[in-house]
């Protein structure tokens, strides 16, 4: 029960508005106090991962899963290394051309179209591109 109390104050930290719920843009903005570093899309696909309810904010069980659950945290990163090892590029998606390039190191032999095709399956907004959200969903 201690223990629970101690999740209490932190959700009480993040909660910058008293609200009950913490937003992404509360998570991002606290862990810049804290010193860490979050981009907003980064905050935003956490709490959708963290989301219990699916009301995209996290409660305070959301918030004790993922301070008991170091495996969650785990787990984004080696989903973010998977990502990274695909963006060749460096420009935070994945292209049908890094794609193409990534497959090829693996020893299948892709065409552009091909990997537009294998893209447009998961990518959500139409853009062409799959991105670190869209990489989410496709390796759920």
């Amino acid at each position: 029960m201690e223990n629970h109390r101690g999740f209490e104050r932190v959700f009480s930290y993040f909660d910058e508005n008293g609200d009950g719920k913490i937003s992404p843009s509360e998570l991002r903005n606290r862990l810049g106090l804290m010193g860490g570093e979050m981009l907003q899309n980064e905050a935003e696909v956490a709490v959708g991962y963290l989301d219990s309810d699916g009301d995209g904010l996290l409660g305070l069980d959301d918030l004790v899963e993922l301070m008991e659950g170091g495996e969650e945290e785990e787990k984004m990163k080696g989903l973010r290394e998977a990502f990274e090892v695909y963006d060749l590029e460096g420009c935070g998606f994945i292209t049908p051309k890094s794609l193409k390039r990534m497959l090829n190191k693996l020893g299948e032999s892709k065409s552009i179209e091909e990997c537009k095709a294998m893209i447009s399956r998961f990518d959500l907004n139409g853009d062409g591109l799959i991105s670190f959200e869209e990489f989410i969903v496709m390796m759920q």
